[in-house]
């Protein structure tokens, strides 16, 4: 074999190589609301403190989380805004936040974080996750299932609060108020610790589908917080260095399981 044809194939062998390993699982990003108590009880600490961040939660891999545009909670159809209780912090080296709200009074506590778009270079497009998170409080558990009104969101159709593990979720999958038919939804487990470890990449990241209207089913196999994410192109786009570039509209909301003991 001549010296440049040797060459020439030495480095498609190593392309090919670079192709197969770039060809595993990519890691899903998340969206992250999690409140310090999911469930509220007489006597206990009503100071809530809520976690905010953008991650890959089962490999606790973390990505900026600039100042979010919008944070909030809906208590009863009523909003109130948190941007002014957030707190810069920094998580394994990354920008995050914490914000706090007092549960004064019995009720569906509805936490959502409407991000600032993020530039994915390795996706071509913009990332934006509408991100919920519920509390309840007091014993008063009425209108879990209501919408807040977000561009995207996951609606649950399960209380998305007092599952034990093993409990099957439901949720109905929303794009700008309407459901979306087999909409694909990521599931993923936030290894806080980092002492649980996936058998293989293929299992950092569950993917099912929602049925003709919208909604998914899922059953966790461990206590802790999941995180379920549904994944929809926006209608519109935003630029990127002059030109047009999509924009991932990401309905994502964190629910808790807890061991029956």
């Amino acid at each position: 074999m001549k010296k440049c044809c040797f060459v020439a194939a030495v480095a498609s062998l190593g392309m090919f190589i670079l192709s197969l390993a770039a060809a595993g699982p990519a890691l899903a990003h998340f969206g992250m609301v999690i409140p310090s108590d999911q469930m509220v009880m007489q006597g206990e600490n009503t100071n809530i403190n809520v976690d905010l961040m953008f991650w890959h939660p089962c490999e606790g891999i973390g990505m900026e989380l600039v100042k979010p545009a919008k944070l909030g909670v809906v208590i009863n159809g009523r909003e109130t805004d948190l941007l002014g209780s957030l707190k810069s912090t920094r998580t394994k080296g990354h920008q995050t936040w914490t914000a706090s709200c007092k549960i004064k009074r019995p009720g569906v506590y509805m936490f959502y974080m409407e991000p600032q778009p993020y530039w994915e270079p390795a996706e071509d497009c913009y990332i934006v996750h509408y991100t919920k998170a519920v509390v309840t409080a007091f014993g008063d558990d009425e209108g879990w299932d209501e919408e807040i009104g977000l561009k995207t969101e996951i609606v649950p159709l399960s209380k998305p609060y007092g599952l034990y593990t093993g409990n099957v979720f439901q949720g109905i999958v929303k794009l700008y108020g309407k459901p979306v038919p087999y909409a694909e939804v990521e599931v993923e487990y936030y290894n806080k610790d980092g002492k649980y470890s996936a058998p293989t990449d293929y299992m950092v990241t569950q993917t099912i589908k929602a049925d003709s209207n919208g909604v998914f089913t899922y059953a966790a196999p461990k206590a802790g917080w999941w995180g379920f994410a549904a994944l929809n192109t926006s209608n519109t786009k935003i630029k990127y260095k002059g030109e047009d570039k999509e924009v991932e509209l990401g309905a994502v909301l964190w629910v808790k399981f807890h061991d029956m003991k």
